[in-house]
């Protein structure tokens, strides 16, 4: 990563003409700006890359995705067309490995439709080379833009990466935080002079008792609206993964990872991965007040499990060797174990459905997704 950046110079003339900035349109200019945005200019992913996701550690990931994608075919009576929609798809590997699972279900595996929801150009020509195979698979840039039908969303680490809206608490009220130059041009956090009026009327009553100091962290409504409509609507589920909390509550979850390390996220705009944790009870509120039916949230780790990601994993290792079997087990608990390093419990696992699905694979403890598990 270079010193400076060139988001860093447009990004000071805009403050420099227009004022302090918020953090939502900070956050939405270092991911998403036509030229230099991190997500429209780089391929992120990996040991290279600034970040490794779940699909990038372990095949079983994605297998066990697919066959609860198969679940929920079942579970509203099996139609004759089937749309598996991905969110920021990535390399393509997660989509990949839910397919190779899917293979074993020929009459799902001839109903599908796979639509990737992807605006990074770069990883788009990776997943057009990981799927290539694949037939009835379309590209969007937009979820609104894949067609109507019954069928499952996916959404792997997406929502951290939706712009947020940071307020402080101060005497006067909520105020929102922005970004600013100090004396010497750098770029600052700073807050808005004036609070934000009746703000703290939306609020619930644990963040409305913290103390002058505090940062609340929201985001609008409209993506997790989009995809509960859409699954009241046209039948199906949609299945969200990401690091987060269960409960609404203060904190300052704004952060930048490059290269594996956390750095600051006003250091190089554009050259870092901006994120902050998802607020799991804001989303469970918003869908369900939609008329979607919600399951969870549960712990990745607790969601795999139900799922045979242990069943999985010996199966594997039965036919590896014993170096290829190491890295499966330890793949295993980086993906369902606590502690440093693993996901197991800082991610958890949000399901939304259309009304009539009462219960779905990994919520409960019921049996895996499918018995049948690919070679």
């Amino acid at each position: 990563m270079t010193d400076f950046s060139p988001l860093q110079s447009e990004l000071k003339k805009l403050i420099t003409s227009s004022g302090p900035m918020p953090v939502w349109r900070y956050m939405e200019m270092c991911l998403t700006h036509p030229e230099h945005g991190y997500y429209v200019s780089r391929d992120p992913l990996g040991r290279e890359g600034d970040f490794t996701t779940a699909p990038e550690v372990s095949q079983m990931f994605g297998e066990l995705l697919g066959l609860w994608a198969a679940s929920v075919w079942k579970a509203i009576g099996s139609p004759s067309v089937f749309r598996l929609i991905e969110l920021g798809p990535g390399r393509g590997t997660m989509m990949a490995d839910a397919l190779r699972a899917l293979r074993v279900l020929p009459p799902l595996y001839q109903a599908l439709s796979i639509h990737l929801v992807e605006i990074n150009p770069v990883l788009r020509e990776k997943q057009k080379a990981t799927l290539s195979n694949v037939r009835n698979l379309a590209w969007h840039k937009h979820i609104d833009e894949v067609p109507n039908g019954p069928g499952v969303i996916l959404a792997n680490e997406y929502f951290d990466v939706l712009p947020i809206h940071q307020m402080v608490k101060r005497e006067t009220g909520w105020h929102e935080r922005t970004v600013e130059l100090d004396s010497h041009g750098k770029l600052v956090f700073g807050a808005a002079p004036e609070p934000t009026p009746r703000f703290e009327v939306l609020l619930p009553p644990l963040v409305r008792a913290a103390p002058v100091g505090a940062v609340f962290e929201w985001r609008p409504d409209a993506e997790i609206m989009r995809l509960a409509t859409r699954v009241r609507e046209q039948n199906g589920a949609a299945l969200i993964i990401d690091y987060g909390h269960l409960r609404s509550d203060a904190g300052d979850t704004f952060q930048a990872i490059a290269h594996h390390h956390f750095t600051d996220p006003l250091q190089n705009p554009g050259e870092a991965d901006v994120t902050a944790h998802v607020d799991f009870q804001a989303l469970v509120r918003a869908a369900e007040d939609l008329g979607a039916r919600v399951h969870g949230p549960v712990p990745q780790g607790d969601f795999l499990k139900r799922l045979g990601i242990e069943t999985r994993a010996v199966g594997l290792m039965a036919k590896a060797t014993p170096e290829v079997s190491e890295d499966i087990s330890g793949a295993l608990k980086r993906l369902v174990g606590g502690g440093r390093g693993g996901m197991g419990s800082m991610f958890k696992v949000l399901a939304i459905s259309e009304p009539h699905l009462i219960s779905l694979a990994g919520f409960a403890d019921e049996e895996p997704a499918e018995k049948d598990q690919p070679e």
